[in-house]
């Protein structure tokens, strides 16, 4: 089990780009696949972004070519770079890191505001 602390949310106007990062803290780091998920208001939780323990990412259609998920084991983290953010990538963040047992842990969430 891994405790997840997300940074890096704020506002930005429409075009911009902003950084996330999830912290763990935890052992075993490196055997996670992790993710990210977002949920505006009013909507469901969705998956933006994945990557495996062996450093495969994958994405969700509305997120590819503009995000990149890459992780770096030794500071047990991962990192989310979004960039030419749109109105409709307001949401809170949301890290999830999975363990080889399939055992999820989340994080608290951090803001993201794209405005006009």
């Amino acid at each position: 089990q891994v405790q997840l602390v997300e940074s890096g949310g704020g506002l930005v106007q429409a075009g911009g780009s902003l950084r996330l990062s999830c912290v763990a803290s935890g052992s075993l780091f490196s055997m996670y696949s992790l993710a990210w998920y977002r949920q505006a208001p009013g909507k469901q939780r969705e998956l933006v972004a994945a990557v495996t323990s062996g450093g495969s990412a994958n994405y969700a259609d509305f997120v590819k070519g503009r995000f990149t998920i890459s992780r770096d084991n030794a500071k047990k983290a991962t990192f989310l770079q979004m960039n030419s953010l749109k109105l409709e990538d307001t949401a809170v963040y949301y890290c999830k890191a999975t363990n080889p047992f399939n055992y999820v842990s989340w994080g608290q969430g951090t803001q993201v505001t794209v405005s006009s």
